[in-house]
């Protein structure tokens, strides 16, 4: 503009200092949650193939590495069992005596309240077939018989430990059934966070791999959500209305548009997922040279934070929370 002097945004770039001063976007360690796979009937961890440095872990391996997320300033951990049988009706997901409960016991003895719980609360791991949910006889998922089995799962998680549940099957109504059991049963302080947004993506190939539940016929795409619907807020609006505390859109770079339309929309904390995919695709690439591993992390963890996103969920978190640190 005429008679100003020509604004020079370059100024605040000039050296870290100047950046980090004038940094608008930070991720605190504190913002991150690391997943963590549980397997029953393992004498050592197992690697994933698909994901290096992930592990299925036993439980005194997930001990340590809940004791190494804690000492690093993660905020939290969200865990997935495998259990060593599975049935058509996922037994195995709401056994008191069950992977995921011991895990939950496992973790909260370690940890205390130094991080908080999460234990993921699907079917998929559980039953035979991998679907999320129990099947109709004509094999398609019965969505009302699910909600009575994952309201089942709520109350066992509560009651080995869990902070906080997450349904991740994106059944309809599956908030309010696991609220309502987890009242009836006296947990009324256990939080939700509800898989609102899980998209039936192409990034989850790894995942099925380290949970050992891919589907054992057709997909997802009939109960998660289409990436080309406009749906998104409808489907977060409804989790709302129904108790969720916190609301989680997964994947998350590939769905940035709608953390940020859910940030700005909704009074509670929202969650994004770095799930299995991303991780993978950087991880492949660094091992080839193509891209710097930490420069990676940072940017992808920023990039999400700036969404909107409150809480990160990432296999990286421990890592990052040292790099953050």
């Amino acid at each position: 503009m005429a008679g100003f002097p020509a604004a020079r945004p370059r100024r605040l770039r000039r050296t870290a200092a100047l950046r980090r001063l004038a940094a608008q976007t930070t991720v605190t360690p504190s913002d991150l949650v690391l997943p963590l796979f549980v397997k029953e009937g393992i004498g050592q961890p197992q690697p994933v193939g698909a994901m290096p440095g992930v592990v299925q872990h036993t439980l005194d391996s997930l001990r340590k590495a809940v004791a190494e997320a804690a000492q690093a300033g993660v905020g939290g951990v969200i865990l997935f069992g495998i259990p060593a049988a599975k049935d058509g009706r996922g037994s195995a997901a709401d056994d008191p005596a069950g992977i995921i409960q011991a895990a939950l016991g496992v973790v909260t003895a370690e940890t205390g309240d130094a991080l908080a719980v999460m234990a993921d609360l699907c079917l998929c791991e559980y039953t035979d077939h991998g679907h999320c949910g129990v099947l109709t006889p004509a094999g398609g998922v019965d969505n009302d018989a699910t909600l009575e089995r994952y309201a089942a799962i709520a109350v066992a998680q509560a009651a080995a430990g869990a902070d906080m549940v997450a349904p991740s099957g994106m059944m309809d109504g599956q908030v309010g059934a696991i609220r309502s059991a987890l009242d009836r049963a006296g947990y009324h302080d256990t939080v939700i966070c509800a898989y609102a947004m899980k998209y039936a993506s192409a990034f989850y190939g790894p995942f099925r791999e380290a949970a050992e539940g891919a589907p054992q016929f057709g997909d997802r795409a009939a109960y998660q959500a289409d990436p080309s619907a406009g749906d998104a807020l409808r489907e977060i609006m409804l989790d709302l209305d129904e108790g969720a505390d916190i609301v989680m859109v997964k994947p998350a770079l590939p769905y940035l548009d709608v953390v940020s339309a859910a940030a700005a929309a909704v009074p509670v904390p929202v969650a994004a997922y770095q799930v299995s995919g991303e991780y993978a695709m950087a991880e492949a690439a660094v091992a080839n040279g193509w891209l710097e591993r930490e420069r990676v992390i940072a940017e992808t963890l920023t990039s999400i934070r700036r969404a909107g996103a409150s809480i990160i969920l990432s296999y990286w978190a421990t890592e990052a929370a040292r790099l953050l640190g």
